[in-house]
């Protein structure tokens, strides 16, 4: 849908396309977020010999999760870049 579309819909519609894109955003937002966990955890997680991390896991989440975080900006930039660069359909 281009920009000029959705202007030219009724405002009814507006909102309705608003919201359900702000509800996909969070649903996706979340899957990350529980995606980096749950690798994260696996990864740098041996065992669970007390409540707290150890030092060393502590320091492999961390990393972990700066790479992950990292990884999925990079990947959300470079999309953006390849969308801007797509020929428009007339």
């Amino acid at each position: 849908m281009e920009p000029a579309d959705f202007e030219a819909l009724p405002e009814e519609d507006k909102h309705r396309m608003s919201t359900m894109i702000d509800h996909l955003q969070v649903r996706d937002s979340l899957k990350m977020y529980n995606s980096l966990v749950e690798k994260c955890f696996c990864h740098c997680v041996e065992s669970f010999r007390r409540k707290s991390l150890d030092k060393q896991e502590e320091t492999c989440v961390k990393w972990c999760a700066e790479k992950y975080l990292n990884h999925s900006m990079r990947v959300s930039m470079r999309f953006a870049e390849l969308n801007q660069s797509a020929p428009t359909p007339d």
